[in-house]
């Protein structure tokens, strides 16, 4: 009695902390969840805010927001294209890799970027903005280079794979326009014991058979075609087309 007391108490603990466990974990991904929401938010109200600055304010002002919405949008595309495309291809890890730090010297000029726009000392700001405008365009290169290259990857994998899969095609399409079966048993003395048996019956060889002859005979190559039951070499069969449901179910041998 003690020892089926003591595994209830005990299954009811795992129970407790198992639930506190998934607790924990729902939490923690609700949790973040709503800081991805809230930073996702937070990244489109800012790329908004720039783009009417770009657009909307001449001058310093309009071509910080320039830079700043340039650079986000071009690190930001490239991240997309690189953390998608390392799922599939393994070899990407040391682009992603490159691209991380890559990113470090880009949120650094980002914040610069940042700063500068809310520097009232804007004769300073100005003789910065070169600099600012090139070490964007280097970073920015940078990204656009390796999404290019991530891309033309991509690209050049699937249009081998639709090559190859293109001549496996042509190959099985020109195979199932062998109609007839070869019939192996014959060999090369097939046309000479043709002849034979049909001197035996006084025809010349190679005549088309004729009445009682005729229905004894062995017909020529007849086409086959899917909706044929018969066997093409006794152990493969037609089947039926797996892109549409049969009209009606096989008979049962």
């Amino acid at each position: 009695m003690e020892a089926v007391l003591l595994i209830v108490v005990l299954l009811f603990v795992v129970a407790v902390l198992f639930g506190a466990y998934a607790t924990v974990k729902a939490v923690g991904a609700a949790k973040r969840g709503v800081d991805r929401t809230i930073a996702q938010a937070r990244r489109s109200v800012e790329d908004t805010t720039l783009r009417a600055k770009s657009f909307g304010q001449p001058g310093l002002t309009g071509e910080l927001a320039q830079l700043r919405l340039r650079l986000r949008t071009s690190m930001r595309a490239t991240q997309d294209a690189l953390y998608t495309g390392v799922e599939a291809d393994a070899s990407l890890q040391e682009s992603v890799r490159l691209f991380e730090r890559l990113s470090a010297h880009g949120h650094e000029l980002d914040g610069q970027l940042k700063q500068a726009e809310r520097d009232p000392d804007r004769a300073r700001v100005g003789s910065r903005v070169q600099e600012l405008r090139d070490r964007t365009e280097q970073i920015t290169h940078a990204a656009d280079s390796l999404r290019w290259a991530v891309r033309d990857r991509a690209r050049k994998f699937a249009d081998d794979d639709l090559s190859s899969l293109s001549a496996d095609i042509d190959v099985e399409s020109g195979a199932l326009r062998h109609w007839a079966p070869v019939d192996e048993a014959a060999g090369a003395d097939g046309p000479a014991r043709a002849g034979r048996q049909a001197a035996e019956r006084g025809r010349e060889p190679w005549t088309a058979p004729t009445g009682e002859a005729g229905a004894a005979g062995a017909p020529g190559p007849e086409a086959l075609g899917p909706a044929d039951g018969r066997p093409l070499d006794g152990t493969h069969r037609w089947t039926k087309n797996p892109w549409r449901k049969s009209a009606r179910p096989e008979a049962s041998n």
